[in-house]
């Protein structure tokens, strides 16, 4: 897996990068054919104080790509609303994956 982790408008701190690479072996212990992920943490230059910090991710899986992005006023607290929502999609895509068995169309004769 090659993990990606970039900041725009802030530094990525060891400690940021490490919280967010021990969040995301949550993901990879759900699923391991994950080929390319790369995170983007942003920090908006807004008035209001809420929802000003980002978090993006985009996962390249084997045969598609999942994107999720969160907002808070607290770039922690986006990062784990960001991997609920990757980890809900990729156990989504893992069971579309696994669930191969169609039922078979009756013929009426």
């Amino acid at each position: 897996m090659n993990l990606t982790i970039s900041g725009h408008h802030l530094e990525v701190t060891p400690s940021l990068r490490s919280y967010v690479t021990t969040k995301l072996d949550r993901i990879s212990r759900h699923f391991d054919q994950l080929v390319d992920v790369k995170v983007l943490l942003t920090v908006e230059n807004q008035k209001e104080k809420e929802r000003r910090q980002r978090a993006e991710c985009s996962i390249h899986v084997k045969g598609n790509d999942l994107f999720a992005e969160s907002a808070n006023e607290d770039l922690y607290a986006a990062v784990d609303d960001l991997v609920d929502k990757l980890d809900r999609q990729v156990v989504r895509y893992k069971d579309r994956l696994q669930n191969h068995s169609h039922e078979a169309t009756k013929r009426m004769m």
